[in-house]
């Protein structure tokens, strides 16, 4: 099975100057945890709920002045749309990750693969990512 088969197709993204406020509102309305961060079609980051709380809130950063280019995490881990789901998920288990930037060979950002994506099409691959993603305290 290819990952263009089972990703979600539609990716809510923001612009890297937008707000950290700004993201989280979008966030919000959207029911969703993440955003990618693109411009002029490029993938520059993703930001996350979590990112927005902890390395930018939690430490006193203004939302309202702070960028989400201060929070995103820029080192982006994808796969291509035609690839093997198998190899997906085995670096989402290697990076430790819930949800995968999925491009095309022009590296243009066609989707994201995500933990509730996957658990459509085999709770054993969700349950393998869970596991690997879920941080030991």
């Amino acid at each position: 099975m290819k990952v263009q088969e089972v990703m979600s197709n539609h990716v809510e993204s923001v612009r890297p100057h937008a707000t950290l406020r700004q993201a989280a509102r979008k966030m919000s309305e959207l029911g969703i945890g993440s955003l990618a961060v693109v411009e002029n079609d490029e993938l520059l980051g993703i930001i996350t709920d979590r990112d927005i709380s902890c390395h930018a809130v939690a430490i006193g950063r203004d939302a309202n002045s702070t960028d989400v280019e201060v929070a995103m995490v820029k080192d982006v881990s994808t796969c291509y749309d035609d690839q093997d789901l198998a190899e997906a998920v085995s670096t989402m288990k290697e990076h430790h990750i819930r949800r995968l930037a999925v491009i095309d060979h022009d590296n243009k950002i066609t989707g994201v693969l995500t933990v509730d994506d996957l658990v459509r099409v085999s709770h054993d691959m969700a349950g393998e990512v869970l596991e690997a993603a879920t941080p030991i305290h």
